[in-house]
């Protein structure tokens, strides 16, 4: 009995100590009591032993977040695959699916009829539809520097913008690169009436170039020389918008304006998760290039290409009045410059001010 009632004593010790310490972080604890009925020495003891466990948490449902992206696999959608497999977009909770696109027109109506939860695409087709009343915004600015250009066959004969008055250009209808180009044939005193545009397919621009069923693309240099070398061309004369009058920003994270007012939790991990993928694949470029390759094997023996597609995007993450350095900020006086460009040269007629068409409420660094 002295055992029992030394064994009592340290029992209440104890826990007159347990009520005198700080409280413990919260959590779920299940508490057991069991009752155990035991003969010491012929003596019937009724003995309680208490038993706590933590039981394991209950996961949270991960969001599941499509992102569309502007055409088929190039470049800089390494960054994202890479993201995937380095588990930066899980860390951040999201089950992300990366779809391909069909032009970044295409990719922003996609976001704006909610059939896509965020988007990736062109700042010109942002613009286009934003004006034309589609609700959707850039929350993060990814290539901030345009790459839009004309691509001209070497043997073509054209050297100079000029040249290009009355050439046959093949395009793709709904590509973003379609957006300023006549702001940089307005730079040299021609307009669309004096070039003959063809739209073929995305998948067929390339090979159809290169069978010289035109002169010319409009395409971006972010991706397609590195393909025309790929596929066994020349690399090709480049006329660079950027060299013609058209000062524009590159390439945008887009969401919903629903989304960004009702989800902006939502927002903001998707946009920390995209920033941190786009430095991570930055610091290793080679690996990077792998996340894509090894994704889809249409792109199998092109890590070259895909390298070299990559590299143009990852170079050009600043713009020059971004004097910061702060990735993924939506700049504001190269918005303002471009919409100027557009009132000027395409006739764009909106009320919207500048700073309507984004918002840096989602950057890190813009805090």
């Amino acid at each position: 009995m002295k055992n029992i009632y030394k064994l009592m004593s340290i029992l209440i010790l104890v826990a007159l100590l347990a009520a005198c310490a700080a409280p413990a972080p919260e959590k779920v604890v299940e508490t057991v009591t069991v009752i155990e009925t035991v003969v010491v020495e012929g003596e019937t003891v009724v003995e309680e032993r208490v038993i706590t466990a933590t039981p394991e948490p209950t996961a949270v449902p991960m969001d599941k977040v499509t992102l569309r992206l502007n055409w088929s696999y190039y470049g800089i959608h390494a960054a994202f695959f890479y993201g995937l497999e380095q588990g930066i977009y899980a860390k951040h909770n999201i089950d992300l699916a990366i779809k391909q696109g069909n032009g970044s027109g295409n990719a922003v109506k996609l976001v704006a009829n909610k059939d896509s939860t965020f988007g990736y695409g062109s700042n010109g087709a942002l613009l286009d539809n934003a004006a034309g009343g589609a609700p959707v915004v850039a929350v993060a600015s990814i290539d901030a520097m345009g790459t839009d250009a004309v691509l001209c066959r070497p043997d073509s004969g054209i050297t100079e913008f000029a040249d290009l008055k009355g050439q046959t250009i093949m395009t793709t209808a709904g590509a973003g690169v379609n957006n300023y180009f006549p702001v940089a044939l307005a730079y040299q005193g021609m307009t669309l009436d004096d070039i003959k545009l063809t739209n073929v397919a995305e998948s067929a621009l390339v090979s159809s170039y290169l069978q010289d069923l035109a002169p010319c693309i409009l395409a971006g240099i972010d991706d397609k020389p590195a393909q025309i070398e790929q596929e066994g061309g020349e690399p090709p004369v480049i006329f660079n918008y950027a060299d013609y009058g058209v000062a524009q920003p590159g390439y945008v994270i887009v969401a919903h304006k629903d989304m960004v007012a009702e989800n902006p939790d939502l927002v903001q991990r998707m946009v920390d998760a995209t920033l941190e993928s786009v430095a991570a694949c930055d610091a290793d470029r080679a690996a990077c290039t792998m996340a894509l390759v090894d994704y889809n094997s249409q792109l199998a023996d092109t890590e070259e290409m895909v390298r070299k597609q990559l590299d143009v995007s990852l170079d050009i993450l600043y713009s020059p009045n971004n004097t910061d350095k702060c990735l993924g900020l939506n700049v504001p006086a190269d918005f303002t410059n471009v919409i100027d460009l557009m009132k000027t040269y395409l006739e764009f007629e909106t009320d919207m001010a500048p700073e309507d068409f984004y918002t840096n409420q989602f950057i890190p660094c813009a805090q």
